[in-house]
């Protein structure tokens, strides 16, 4: 079951094209879904990080790389600083109007 999962995650393939070795991919993806409800992974990461930091295994770094971090899709249509530009006035036509 883990290694479903993992091989899920990994790929980041969809359930649907789980291989067959792994069993029925509705399983799998309940099981995670459980497990994620439960608090069973939550439990499982605690664990294996309290085990890192005994035997001085963990290392705290974090990096962050800036050049994948995207603007929303709608922030290029944002409004610019300032008033909103006023619509220019409408001038009624000097002709009868058609009808």
């Amino acid at each position: 079951m883990i290694d479903a999962i993992a091989f899920k995650f990994r790929t980041g393939s969809q359930w649907v094209h789980l291989p067959e070795r792994y069993g029925n991919w509705r399983g799998v993806y309940n099981r995670l879904r459980m497990w994620a409800l439960d608090g069973t992974w939550e439990r499982v990461f605690t664990a294996l990080m309290a085990q890192a930091d005994t035997d001085e295994d963990l290392d705290w770094a974090v990096s962050v790389d800036s050049t994948i971090v995207r603007a929303h899709q709608h922030a290029a249509g944002a409004r610019k600083k300032g008033p909103r530009p006023a619509s220019p006035a409408t001038t009624p036509s000097d002709a009868p109007a058609a009808g």
